[in-house]
């Protein structure tokens, strides 16, 4: 049984980091939520076996841990057996960030019996990783059938929405969402995204505000929540309010890219260059594929009469930004 509860910690602390997308993002590694979703997963193998399986795990040689499975699988190709070792293999893949992998083998497990919560919910995090929302909503959608009481599902078919630009369903989900679970800091923090979208922005502030009541209870806060208030806040000129805010967000954390360019804007409103150079500086070092500060740069340095410095920055702006429009070109490799 040790291993079980071992592979049952290892999946949950590596499957929590996802991305999510958006004017800025809710949480650049925000937790899907897989707690109370569903049982661990025994696995099918024999003594011998599973201390090899475990040992892999511990080493995150996740390639060994596959194989097992996968090879143990072709051996019963129909049996429950195989489709518990397929489902406990797209958790591997996922670890392994071979999603597409994960899906074929969660899809393989399915066609023998039912999958378990935590798996099709994990199925759907895998295809979001894929881009396939199509695939992910369907999925999501099954689950909240079955549990339409559960915040978390509706929360990330409200992500789905909003990620599509729906933001009228998108709002409707999270105020849902909050009704069921009043301390989801996250989908306070995304119900202000929306609202912000649609130009509710009194509306959003008062959203992240209430979402950054709930990340200060927070063990390990996220920055998202001041950096959105903070972009808001912009909008409505208040920026002494907004450097406070997007500080706030620096001290959750320091390598905070999106953070350092967000203030830099602020120092510009507030007509203080020196420290918007500094700080827009450190944007560009702390992420030096964003396009973004690089354009309020060359907006400074022309302003301040540094001609050379202007056209530099420009330069980098647009050669970042090509690059960017490259690699999301929906035809390209992914």
């Amino acid at each position: 049984m040790r291993l079980g509860i071992n592979f049952a910690s290892a999946f949950l602390a590596f499957s929590l980091a996802l991305p999510v997308m958006g004017q800025a993002p809710a949480a650049a590694n925000e937790d899907p939520g897989l707690d109370g979703v569903a049982a661990p997963l025994d696995l099918p193998l024999n003594g011998a076996q599973r201390e090899v399986f475990e040992h892999a795990l511990q080493q995150r040689d996740y390639k060994t841990a596959e194989s097992m499975l996968v090879e143990e699988a072709k051996l019963d190709p129909k049996s429950p057996r195989t489709a518990r070792l397929l489902a406990i293999a797209g958790g591997i893949f996922f670890l392994d960030a071979q999603y597409l992998n994960s899906v074929i083998a969660w899809k393989k497990s399915e066609a023998i019996q039912p999958l378990d919560e935590r798996s099709r919910f994990t199925l759907a995090m895998a295809e979001v990783r894929l881009n396939r929302r199509d695939w992910a909503r369907a999925e999501l959608e099954k689950l909240a059938a079955s549990q339409p009481q559960n915040p978390l599902f509706l929360y990330w078919l409200g992500r789905l929405d909003y990620d599509a630009r729906h933001y009228e369903a998108a709002i409707a989900r999270f105020q849902k969402v909050v009704e069921l679970d009043p301390k989801m800091m996250r989908a306070y923090d995304n119900l202000g995204l929306c609202h912000d979208y649609v130009g509710k922005i009194d509306d959003a502030i008062a959203d992240y505000q209430h979402a950054i009541a709930l990340n200060r209870q927070q063990t390990h806060p996220s920055p998202w929540p001041p950096l959105n208030l903070a972009i808001a806040l912009t909008e409505k000129n208040r920026l002494a309010d907004a450097d406070e805010s997007l500080r706030e967000a620096i001290r959750y954390d320091s390598r905070f890219a999106q953070a350092y360019y967000q203030l830099g804007r602020v120092l510009n409103r507030m007509n203080r260059d020196s420290e918007a150079v500094t700080t827009l500086k450190q944007a560009v070092t702390l992420d030096a594929n964003y396009a973004d500060p690089h354009y309020l740069l060359a907006r400074i340095y022309r302003r301040m009469g540094q001609t050379q410095l202007a056209k530099s920055e420009t330069d980098q702006f647009v050669r970042l930004k090509n690059a960017t429009q490259t690699s999301l070109h929906p035809n390209a490799e992914p």
